[in-house]
């Protein structure tokens, strides 16, 4: 396993999700869905859009992230357009967890004024929409697997 899992906090589209669930199931991560969600996991687009793929990836849900970070050992890396540092710049372990905000509301400024050392982002031109979730997952999870000669 590349890290200790994926978080998807509050994910609002079926098929964003869907992708991750591929990207999981290839990668051998787990992935972690922070409630509310903006569908149900039942839903046939987010099974469609995961294909045969859903039933091999652990998928596991949180309540409340707050709470759940502050009770881990692991170490954590949240992902937002507005970060200054970029995600290159860690050294990525097994046991950390690569936390992604909502398509429409991002991450709660409460985790930034708690964690603000926490926060990456993914380069972009000025000006721009950020990228697509799951692309977004995709390339920081290949990028801790990669550090780690894809064992």
């Amino acid at each position: 396993m590349p890290i200790k899992g994926i978080i998807l906090f509050e994910p609002q589209i079926p098929q964003n999700t869907g992708n991750i669930v591929r990207t999981c199931a290839v990668t051998g991560a787990t992935l972690y869905l922070v409630k509310p969600l903006g569908f149900s996991v039942s839903n046939r687009m987010l099974k469609r859009a995961g294909l045969d793929y859903w039933d091999g990836v652990t998928v596991k849900f949180i309540d409340d992230l707050n709470h759940f970070l502050d009770n881990t050992s692991a170490r954590f890396f949240f992902y937002s357009s507005h970060a200054k540092k970029t995600y290159s710049e860690i050294e990525y372990g097994p046991e950390d967890f690569l936390i992604f905000g909502s398509e429409t509301a991002g991450l709660p400024q409460a985790f930034w004024g708690k964690w603000p050392q926490h926060f990456y982002s993914i380069p972009q031109r000025e000006g721009k929409r950020c990228l697509n979730l799951a692309n977004a997952v995709s390339i920081v999870l290949y990028e801790a697997w990669r550090q780690q000669n894809f064992n």
